[in-house]
C-alpha cells in the first residue's frame, strides 16, 4: 500500500474543528450545543457588499490578476491610510484569506529547515501552515498570569539562531484577545531590526479594540518598512468569513515581488469574492461602532459570569472577541469531548476548543480552552452557567 508523507502525517488536527462529529452527533440526540468553539460572528454581512454580488452584471467570470484587481488594491491602500499604514496599491497582493497570506508568508521569507518566532498560545493554524512550508516554530510562551502580555524581550533574545528568520504575531490576539501596547511593537521593532529578521504581523482583528486603547500596526511609524509584513483579512472585519479574501502586504518590494510568485502558481483569488470585498469598503463607520459596542458589552457578561466560578482563571482580553479560559480539570481536551458525548443540562451543551492545540509546547495548554464570544449576551450567560455545572459535574465522577 502506498505511503502517506511525512509531512501530511505531522500535520495537526484543528483544535477547533476536531470536535465537530461530537457536536453533530449530539444535535442528532435533540441536544441544543451553543458553540463557543469557533470566531464565526453572528454580526450580519455588510448589505452593500452583499448586493454587490445580487446585482452583478458579470456575464464571463473570468480570472482577476494574480496579485489582485487594481481597483480593489487601490481602494485598501486608501482603508490603510486612515488607519495610519502609508502604503500603495503595488505593496499590496490580494490572498484567498489570510490563510493564504500567511503561506506566502512563510514561503517568502524562510527555507526548509527555517525558524520563526511566535507567542504562544497563537491562532492554532500556524502549526499548520508551518508544517506545510517546512518551517519550525520557536515558541516563546505568555502566560495567563500576565494576561499574555509580550514575553520579556530577552526570552526573544535567547531564541534567535542562524535559522530564525522572523517574528510572528497576532494582534489583537486569537486566542487570548491580547492587544499589544506599541512599547511592545517598538520593543519588538528594536530586536528585528538589530537581528536582520522580519516581523510578520496578523492583524485581521484591527477594527476589534476596546476600553479606548489604540491598536499599534507594524507598518505605523516604527521603521519596518524593510521588515514588517501584515496579515490581513476581510473574514472577521466584515462578517464575511465564507468570502476567502485577505492580503499580504509589505514595503519590502523583494517580499511582495516573491509573494507574487506563489500567488501567480494559484492563478488568482476568486473574482465575485473580490467585488463583495471591494465593495465592503464602503461600509459606515458606524457600523464598527456598533460591532465594537456589541462585542465589548459581550467581553464584560463573559467575563464578569467566568469570575464566578471557582477555580476558573481568565485572560483578559483587550481586542479581538476570544478569551483563554484556564479549568479546574484534569485535561480540557477530555472535558470538551465529554460535554458533547455525556452532558447536557436543561437539554443544552457547549462546545469549546481545547487550548493545548494553540501552543507548540507539548504539555502546555491542557487545562485551558478558547471561549469566542460570537453569542448574543443571554446566549453566553447560559453558556457559563452550563459550565459551571458541568465543571462540578465533571470534577465528582
Amino acid at each position: 500500500m502506498p505511503t502517506i508523507s511525512i509531512k501530511g502525517k505531522n500535520m495537526p488536527e484543528s483544535p477547533i474543528r476536531k470536535l465537530v462529529p461530537y457536536a453533530e452527533d449530539a444535535k442528532k440526540r435533540g441536544i441544543e450545543v451553543f458553540h463557543l468553539n469557533i470566531g464565526q460572528p453572528d454580526i450580519k454581512t455588510p448589505d452593500v457588499a452583499l448586493q454587490a454580488i445580487k446585482n452583478n452584471t458579470i456575464e464571463v467570470l473570468a480570472y482577476s490578476r494574480s496579485e489582485g484587481s487594481e481597483e480593489y488594491r487601490q481602494k485598501l491602500a486608501n482603508y490603510y491610510g486612515k488607519h495610519a499604514i502609508s502604503v500603495t496599491s503595488q505593496d499590496i497582493i490580494i490572498t484567498t484569506g489570510g490563510s493564504e497570506a500567511l503561506l506566502f508568508a512563510m514561503g517568502s521569507v524562510c527555507d526548509y529547515g527555517d525558524e520563526i518566532i511566535i507567542p504562544e498560545p497563537f491562532y492554532a493554524n500556524y502549526n499548520g501552515f508551518s508544517t506545510a512550508s517546512g518551517v519550525n516554530i520557536v515558541p516563546v510562551i505568555s502566560k495567563i498570569e500576565d494576561n499574555f502580555a509580550l514575553p520579556p524581550i530577552e526570552e526573544f533574545e535567547k531564541l534567535i539562531s542562524s535559522k530564525t528568520k522572523a517574528i510572528l504575531i497576532c494582534n489583537p490576539g486569537n486566542p487570548t484577545g491580547y492587544l499589544y501596547s506599541k512599547e511592545e511593537i517598538q520593543k519588538l521593532a528594536t530586536i528585528v531590526k538589530k537581528h536582520n529578521l522580519f516581523l510578520i504581523a496578523d492583524e485581521v482583528y484591527r477594527e476589534f479594540v476596546y476600553d479606548n486603547v489604540q491598536h499599534q500596526s507594524v507598518l505605523s511609524d516604527f521603521g519596518l518598512e524593510n521588515h514588517a509584513i501584515i496579515i490581513d483579512s476581510v473574514s472577521k472585519r466584515y462578517s464575511m468569513c465564507g468570502a476567502r479574501i485577505g492580503c499580504l502586504v509589505s514595503k519590502n518590494k523583494e517580499v511582495i515581488s516573491t509573494a507574487l510568485k506563489f500567488a501567480q502558481a494559484r492563478l488568482s483569488p476568486p473574482t465575485f469574492a473580490q467585488i463583495a470585498s471591494e465593495a465592503a469598503l464602503e461600509t459606515p463607520q458606524s457600523y464598527f461602532d456598533e460591532v465594537t459596542v456589541e462585542y465589548k458589552a459581550r467581553r464584560d457578561v463573559l467575563i464578569s459570569e467566568l469570575s464566578n466560578i471557582e477555580g476558573v482563571k481568565v485572560g483578559y482580553p483587550k481586542g479581538a472577541f476570544y478569551c483563554v479560559v484556564e479549568l479546574p480539570v484534569d485535561n480540557a481536551d477530555k472535558f470538551a469531548q465529554w460535554l458533547l458525548e455525556d452532558f447536557n443540562l436543561n437539554n443544552q451543551t457547549i462546545m469549546v476548543a481545547p487550548a493545548a492545540g494553540f501552543y507548540s509546547t507539548e504539555g502546555f495548554g491542557t487545562k485551558q480552552i478558547r471561549i469566542a464570544y460570537v453569542l448574543k449576551k443571554e446566549d453566553l450567560i447560559t453558556s457559563v452557567n452550563i459550565l459551571k455545572v458541568a465543571l462540578t459535574t465533571y470534577n465528582k465522577r
